[in-house]
């Protein structure tokens, strides 16, 4: 039997993806220490709870930060792996450190809460996903959702809201209700730009088609599209019509043109789509269509 070879990053790429953890946590603290805190907004997860902290007891916002994200460090370590440890130190070390170097930089926007929110949630979602995009995590709040998943019967993402608002609850304790209900706009508009970050502006999308008018299909969406597909039977259940189905990777900016390329040929087609993290091997390369 042969051995299967395990790949180790480069030095020179693991050092590059270090230098982008560290960039991502600095990005973030600029966010937080320019715009959000001078204005009386916070953030969610463990890094919210650091700024009520601080505001509380006046202790460095960048001390709590590290202490309080200390154990959410080991239990990425138990779950995740050593790697993402190490990365998240080094990231939530930049995050801290950031934040006590600008915390007398003057805030860049102040008095108008939509713009506070808005440019506060890019900068801070911005780094934060430049960080995750890496390996690294800046709060550990979503390290503590995945491992209470696995032990109730809630999702990841149901567990991070439900956790959010006991923190925003206690944001409201220091911040006024005002002041929670812009930390979460700030959060959600965060949350956004992470997904973006982390996929890239892009992304890709799957196609499934189930259709009559298989082969045409497939000539029309390389002609167009300079985009391959791949074919496996299907059978219908309630007819017992044997078809093609049709199965094409496309990046996001294409969604709009396949559809109408489906609309054309076959409008009865029947046609599922699914968002796709990221995309490896294969064949996955856009021909020349001009």
């Amino acid at each position: 039997m042969s051995k299967i070879k395990k790949h180790k990053p480069s030095k020179l790429k693991m050092m590059m993806r270090g230098l982008l953890v560290i960039l991502g946590g600095f990005i973030a603290a600029y966010g937080l220490e320019t715009v959000l805190i001078p204005n009386n907004v916070s953030d969610g997860g463990v890094t919210g709870l650091s700024i009520v902290g601080s505001q509380l007891f006046g202790l460095p916002l960048g001390i709590l930060i590290a202490v309080l994200n200390l154990p959410f460090i080991w239990l990425g370590y138990k779950q995740i792996g050593k790697s993402f440890a190490i990365f998240s130190v080094i990231g939530i070390a930049s995050l801290a450190i950031g934040t006590i170097l600008m915390h007398h930089t003057p805030a860049i926007i102040e008095g108008d809460t939509l713009l506070v929110t808005v440019v506060g949630g890019i900068i801070l979602g911005f780094g934060m996903g430049l960080a995750l995009r890496n390996g690294g995590a800046l709060d550990g709040i979503d390290m503590l959702a995945v491992l209470l998943s696995r032990k109730l019967p809630f999702g990841t993402s149901d567990l991070i809201l439900f956790l959010n608002i006991f923190v925003f609850i206690i944001v409201s304790t220091v911040f006024g209700l005002q002041g929670a209900i812009l930390s979460a706009i700030a959060y959600f508009i965060a949350s956004k730009v992470i997904h973006i970050v982390e996929e890239g502006l892009s992304g890709s999308k799957t196609f499934q088609i189930i259709t009559t008018e298989s082969e045409i299909m497939v000539e029309t969406i390389r002609d167009r599209l300079g985009r391959s597909a791949t074919y496996k039977e299907a059978y219908g259940g309630f007819s017992h019509e044997k078809f093609k189905e049709i199965t094409c990777v496309i990046n996001r900016l294409e969604e709009t043109k396949l559809k109408e390329i489906i609309n054309e040929i076959d409008p009865g087609a029947f046609v599922t789509v699914y968002d796709v993290a990221e995309v490896k091997g294969g064949n996955f390369k856009k021909n020349d269509i001009h």
